[in-house]
């Protein structure tokens, strides 16, 4: 939880801080007393106070020795959402991010697979930026977009539908953080050693990095999206589904971060357009989301696939609430209970996570719509589906449910 809740500060300070760096720059207005070209300046109000800031292109006349350094945010974010990835997905491999239905690794292979793709991830992405595309901005974001598709392709090829989504943003976290890393804090450290010096910086060194942060810029969001993922196993009941899914997420999250940063710097030219393109991307990813899982399937009347008598009994499936009978308990507590129990018999597992039980009749009853969204509509649970539940027991579980709604639904004599 601490570790959580570290990686969530962080990540609010650096994304804040982005975004404020984004709204600052588009807002500078040419001033009189910079020479043109060479620097311009805003104001802003808040908290009762007015503040003058200002940006010198390539190098002011002369140098503040107190320099706040935007980097520890970036910095803390990606060390302690790799502590959290190794953690969770590699410590627990067999829980969250190897399914032996798509392939089945060992936890070291798993982890070293996961580790390998981030390093080369960054390099691939580092020479395209520094290759010819980097020069334009529109191809380098094509590229880019193709790039986070093809690598959400791979990881669900490899990994759990949870596992490739993670892996995806911790990817995209990976290529921000190694922005900061490799490419603007030393370049910034050049610049004030050469004005230190008393020499005029190289402007590349500022366009260079001015480049990376607003590509970090626009990945904020679907970064988040990712990191979030985990806890909506819709975005992730389809392996097939997920790089379209990846490719709409960033897409939108894109054209919405494009908008504010236009929008900040010409309120007449507001795109409105941008919401139109990402609500499409939204509801198409929305759409590719519950067509990917089996209650989807059955809700939109699309082709049962595979799923034996699983999905007609979805379409009736309601909210249960009542206790289950004997069979259906048995079975739950078959496939479920050596987690969600008083005293949990699985290796690593000492409290039934988030405090749900499913070791009797009544604790079932209770969280029926939970075992409706988790086994029924959605195949997340069991993980992995590490004990093996067959798509026929989980059509018994749906028959179960569908029957509590019927008999709930009956009028009273």
């Amino acid at each position: 939880m601490l570790l959580r809740w570290l990686h969530i500060v962080a990540a609010m300070a650096w994304i804040g801080s982005s975004f404020f760096f984004m709204h600052l720059d588009a807002s500078l207005k040419r001033t009189p007393d910079i020479p043109a070209g060479e620097g311009a300046a805003a104001w802003q109000v808040h908290g009762g106070g007015f503040y003058e800031m200002r940006k010198y292109f390539v190098a002011p006349e002369h140098l503040s020795p107190d320099l706040t350094w935007h980097k520890w945010q970036a910095y803390t974010t990606w060390l302690s959402g790799f502590v959290l990835l190794a953690w969770i997905y590699y410590a627990q491999s067999r829980l969250y991010l190897v399914d032996p239905a798509v392939m089945d690794l060992s936890a070291p292979v798993a982890a070293a697979l996961g580790v390998g793709a981030l390093a080369l991830g960054w390099v691939v992405y580092d020479r395209i930026c520094r290759s010819k595309l980097g020069a334009s901005e529109t191809g380098l974001a094509a590229v880019g977009l193709l790039a986070i598709t093809l690598a959400a392709f791979g990881f669900s090829q490899v990994f759990s539908g949870r596992g490739a989504l993670i892996h995806t943003g911790a990817l995209m976290a990976t290529w921000m953080a190694g922005n900061v890393f490799f490419i603007i804090i030393p370049n910034q450290r050049k610049v004030v050693a050469a004005l230190l010096k008393g020499e005029r910086p190289d402007p590349s060194l500022g366009k260079q990095a001015k480049q990376r942060s607003a590509q970090n810029n626009y990945l904020t969001l679907p970064v988040v999206l990712m990191m979030i993922a985990n806890h909506y196993p819709i975005l992730f009941e389809s392996k097939a589904a997920i790089p379209l899914i990846v490719a709409l997420v960033t897409a939108s999250g894109a054209v919405i971060r494009f908008f504010y940063n236009v929008r900040h710097a010409d309120h007449a030219r507001s795109p409105w357009w941008a919401w139109a393109v990402a609500s499409v991307g939204l509801a198409a990813a929305f759409v590719l989301a519950v067509a990917g899982s089996a209650g989807g399937r059955a809700v939109l009347g699309l082709p049962p696939q595979a799923e034996g008598p699983l999905v007609a009994a979805l379409a009736s499936a309601g909210h249960g609430g009542a206790a289950p009978p004997d069979h259906v308990v048995e079975l739950v507590a078959g496939r479920c209970a050596m987690c969600h129990a008083a005293e949990p018999i699985w290796d690593g597992i000492g409290v039934a996570p988030k405090g749900v039980r499913l070791d009797t009749a009544e604790a079932i009853g209770r969280q029926a719509e939970a075992i409706r969204r988790q086994v029924v509509l959605t195949h997340n649970m069991p993980p992995n589906n590490v004990t093996e539940m067959t798509n026929e027991e989980r059509g018994v579980i749906a028959a179960w449910l569908a029957d509590a709604a019927h008999r709930d639904l009956r009028p009273t004599p």
